[in-house]
């Protein structure tokens, strides 16, 4: 047998030995089982019957318990359906629904598991959403902030072959909505809810949202109407404690025992585990650790034969007999000493592997080879499919006109060159749909290359349409977009690098630190962001609606001039139309809620947006967290409130307000009020919001007259705009809706870009 077929039959060996000969698991004189489930240490129930009775578990936070003698419970009511002794456990955790009925009464519940010491798993696990006109979140709280990622699943229009079309058992996003679970999420609560009806001939009652070891759920249409199962399993995360371990192994109270290590570099994991080390096996954390493999009493080990196999601690050597040499591997093997007939022997031999080493040698090249030619074709068929040969076309009918920006085609190889084969410490940003590199370009250009994840193959048209359209902005506000990659399955976007950080990190600085952003700073940053929408909005070749304008979203450079940057989820807007009907996405806190209601997408559904950035600058505020009251978790509402009531100076952030800065801040508000109409309709335009910012910036704001003469006007326009904002007059019969509304059922973040 070939060495490297024997080392990996070896790690199949070490695998078989730990299933078939079951080294100890538990402490001496504890439990073992519950039904057929294996409790390893440091997990256990009660006390040793030996041992003077000490606790079967390393503490509390381990501890079990085994309902007649069958069912196995984490704390009081939480069923274990297995334990991994590598550091996972599989519960069986409940379903979140939302039922209501004809009458309009409601039934819901919100599972929750409060347990510190827990982290989800994001590899193992799924969040899903099942139901018509749902949608469902999951919330983390740890360390004093509340985390949360969600889906929704809408049937405007709802045909019902379109979802019994989709019943492959795929949770596709029709009836069934999926996303992954960030790391380290602990202290959940799954809460299910549903939308106003949209489709009110369809007599579907209930939302259904949990989580779902992977390949556990397959998604049927009859789960629209009732989801048969009440629970799913669920894998958890534990660890020995939240120590790294580094400072573990100086306490007294480290785990890992003889012959095994620690294990902390896993980013799913709060704190240390401990594994056996290479050649050992057993529980790494019972007194006496991990015990020796004797790999020589198998078959699978290196040597030539058992005979010719020396056990090791932790290890096995190979030799040959007396009056042999060699190194006694099955590939080396054992030769007799020189001497006549072994000579005789030697030559065919030494013959024989020339003439293999010889075949396999060519065998490599042709292999090579065709290797190489298999990887162009694959490159072309990526070209082809993701649109090379329209861009191609496209930048071909501009190449004679010097004033046009052409975006350069990037070969895969000059990407790669650059990210250092996408090395992962050059990550710079990462996000549910995508990550965005860190590279220099041959010449010397730092460049930031955007990675997607996947791309609607039916889109590919619209894509390169909006690579050459976006290509063509060349405005010092906006992002520049360099070129594009089409030789990989994905294409990858290559754009300018901007230096200093995002508008978020700039005003919501890490707890404990003062935010000494001045309001010239922010007033100057608002100017430059509602200029450069005014000129995608308005002075574009084609305009462009951004659709995801946010903080996130908002470069700055190193003299913290703004650049609007990721246009992944942005939309073309033919000159003859006003709106465009879209799949609603966005980020929550910023979503337009006529848009949210409608699907209409509109230039002034970025304006909303806007107004929400406006009002993060004069609050410091995020737009949306779980962490504070209900009735200020949308920061866009609470703002509202405080002008209704002729109180916003409640919500100015600390320091930011002075004597000089009042007026301007009275105005930038009543700005930011009219962009957070509810009526897209009723809000400015960008460029009228740009218009205005860079009037404030003109004024002199010594001239105490023209001060004087503007206080009593600034606080009549407060008041107005706030009084505008809830008055809907006809607006409000024919079914549009307000704040009420509002803070129950805009809750939900979609991010979306390529």
């Amino acid at each position: 047998m070939h060495p490297l077929l024997k080392f990996a039959a070896l790690a199949l060996f070490v695998e078989a030995v730990t299933s078939d000969h079951q080294p100890q698991q538990a402490l001496p004189g504890c439990k073992s089982t519950c039904g057929d489930i294996q409790i390893p240490y440091p997990f256990g129930i009660g006390n040793s019957t030996t041992q003077n009775h000490t606790p079967c578990y390393m503490n509390s936070k381990f501890i079990l318990t085994c309902k007649n003698n069958s069912k196995l419970i984490r704390g009081t009511n939480i069923p274990v359906l297995d334990i991994n002794p590598l550091g996972q456990m599989v519960f069986s955790f409940s379903v979140s629904y939302f039922c209501t009925n004809n009458s309009s009464k409601s039934t819901a519940n919100s599972p929750f598991l409060r347990v510190p010491s827990l982290t989800i798993s994001s590899t193992e696990n799924k969040f899903i959403t099942v139901g018509c006109d749902s949608y469902g979140y999951l919330n983390s709280n740890f360390k004093g902030a509340t985390y949360s990622t969600g889906c929704l699943t809408r049937c405007y229009d709802y045909d019902p072959k379109m979802v019994i079309g989709n019943n492959t058992g795929k949770c596709t996003g029709l009836g069934c909505c999926q996303v992954d679970i960030p790391p380290l999420m602990r202290n959940i609560t799954i809460q299910s809810s549903q939308f106003p009806d949209s489709t009110p001939s369809v007599k579907h009652y209930c939302s259904y949202s949990f989580i779902a070891k992977q390949g556990s759920y397959s998604f049927s249409v009859d789960d629209l109407n009732n989801l048969p199962k009440k629970r799913f399993p669920m894998v958890v995360n534990w660890a020995v404690s939240s120590e790294s371990c580094q400072i573990a192994q100086t306490k007294a109270n480290y785990a890992c025992k003889e012959n095994s290590e620690c294990v902390d570099n896993d980013l799913d994991y709060d704190g240390y585990r401990c594994n056996c080390s290479k050649g050992f096996e057993g529980n790494p954390y019972l007194p006496g650790g991990c015990s020796d493999i004797d790999e020589c009493a198998t078959e699978y080990h290196g040597c030539k034969s058992k005979a010719n196999c020396n056990n090791t601690f932790g290890n096995y050597t190979c030799f040959c007999p007396e009056g042999e040499i060699g190194d006694g591997t099955e590939g080396g093997g054992c030769q007799l000493e020189h001497n006549e007939n072994a000579n005789r022997i030697v030559l065919p031999t030494v013959l024989g592997a020339g003439a293999v080493f010889i075949v396999l040698f060519v065998m490599i090249i042709f292999y090579s080879i065709n290797q190489k030619r298999k990887l162009t074709k694959l490159k072309e068929k990526f070209y082809k499919q993701n649109g090379g040969s329209i861009l191609e076309q496209k930048l071909s009918q501009r190449q004679d006109s010097s004033s046009s920006q052409i975006a350069h085609i990037f070969k895969e190889n000059e990407l790669k060159k650059a990210t250092n084969n996408f090395d992962e410490s050059l990550i710079i940003g990462r996000g549910g749909f995508g990550t965005v590199f860190k590279g220099e370009l041959e010449d010397k250009r730092i460049v930031a290359i955007k990675k997607s994840k996947t791309i609607d193959e039916s889109q590919i048209e619209q894509f390169i349409n909006e690579v050459d359209v976006v290509s063509q902005i060349n405005h010092r506000n906006v992002v520049k977009l360099l070129g594009c990659c089409l030789e990989t399955e994905v294409p990858l976007l290559v754009y300018e690098f901007v230096s200093n950080g995002t508008l978020s990190e700039l005003i919501h600085k890490e707890i404990g630190k003062v935010n000494n952003v001045s309001w010239k700073t922010r007033l100057k940053i608002a100017a430059e962001v509602a200029g450069a929408l005014s000129y995608l909005h308005s002075a574009a070749s084609i305009p462009i609606i951004h659709r995801d304008v946010k903080c996130d979203n908002i470069l700055l450079d190193g003299t913290n001039t703004a650049k609007v940057s990721d246009f992944g989820a942005s939309r073309l807007v033919p000159l003859d139309q006003m709106e465009v009907a879209t799949m609603v996405q966005g980020t929550i806190g910023y979503l337009d809620p006529e848009y949210m209601q409608t699907s209409q997408l509109t230039e002034k559904s970025d304006v909303y947006s806007f107004g929400v950035v406006l009002v993060e600058l004069l609050t410091g505020e995020k737009p949306f967290s779980f962490g504070r009251a209900e009735d200020r978790r949308s920061l866009a509402m609470h703002f509202l409130s405080c002008l209704k009531k002729d109180n916003v100076f409640e919500v100015i952030q600390d320091g930011l307000l002075n004597e000089e800065n009042e007026r301007e801040i009275k105005e930038v508000a009543v700005l930011a009020a009219k962009c957070l109409r509810l009526r897209g309709e009723e809000r400015p335009s960008m460029k009228e919001v740009a218009m205005e910012l860079e009037g404030m910036q003109l004024i002199d704001k010594q001239s105490w007259i023209y001060e004087d003469v503007n206080i009593e006007e600034s606080r009549y326009l407060l008041h107005e705009s706030s009084s505008s904002l809830y008055e809907l007059g006809d607006s409000s019969k024919q079914g549009d809706y307000g704040y009420d509304s509002l803070k129950d059922h805009v809750l939900i973040a979609l991010d979306d870009g390529r």
